[in-house]
């Protein structure tokens, strides 16, 4: 299968309005129109509470690793340093297909799960020691946003020198990965530095029903 197809496939994949279409279809409501407005897994859980928002990050993960296991299907030979570049080129249209869905009228969220659906499927070890980072942040303060930037910090930390990554490629992938969710997150650290950053309710009952 060519790149090109391979690529317009991966966005599409991460099109899929999760949140968008469980708010509508489950709870009677746009998710965009609720909290920080955004279609994502974090506005999920504040909004309508775990159940909903657990379902929502879990295919949103899925989103991204289903979008760089594509990879499979290119010419490329499972351990050449072609099919890491094309890995990381499949998960990231993912992801801006997840901030910038085509069925969602291009309205998506900030890409967190998806990004770490990519990680996932690339390099497993590194994205279950991201999920202590976030799970361990997310139990002791109950910010979402923080714990995202706190595991976005710890990847290129433990790409460079914990497992030691030999690609170039992916090791620039994780500094500006790290570099980006922190700029994505400018508003909630402003929040958090003011103590007007909201907490996530790990245990809530959903606030909207049909």
């Amino acid at each position: 299968m060519t790149i090109a197809i391979l690529i317009v496939l991966a966005y599409l994949i991460g099109s899929i309005p999760t949140a968008v279409w469980v708010s509508k279809r489950v709870y009677g409501i746009d998710i965009r129109e609720h909290g920080s407005g955004n279609a994502g897994a974090t506005n999920t859980f504040r909004i309508l509470g775990s159940k909903a928002g657990s379902a929502v990050m879990f295919v949103d993960m899925l989103k991204g690793f289903i979008a760089v296991k594509l990879s499979l299907l290119s010419q490329y030979g499972w351990q050449s340093e072609a099919i890491t570049n094309l890995q990381i080129l499949l998960g990231l249209v993912a992801v801006l297909g997840h901030i910038f869905p085509i069925w969602a009228d291009f309205r998506g969220g900030k890409g967190i799960a998806t990004l770490f659906g990519m990680i996932l499927a690339i390099q497993p070890l590194a994205a279950l020691s991201l999920v202590m980072v976030f799970v361990g942040m997310l139990y002791l303060t109950r910010y979402v946003s923080l714990s995202s930037i706190a595991a976005s910090i710890a990847f290129p930390l433990l790409i460079l020198f914990i497992f030691k990554e030999p690609e170039l490629s992916y090791r620039i992938f994780a500094i500006a990965t790290a570099c980006l969710v922190v700029l994505t997150h400018h508003k909630n650290i402003n929040r958090l530095l003011s103590g007007n950053e909201s907490k996530v309710p790990l245990f809530r009952k959903r606030r909207f029903r049909k």
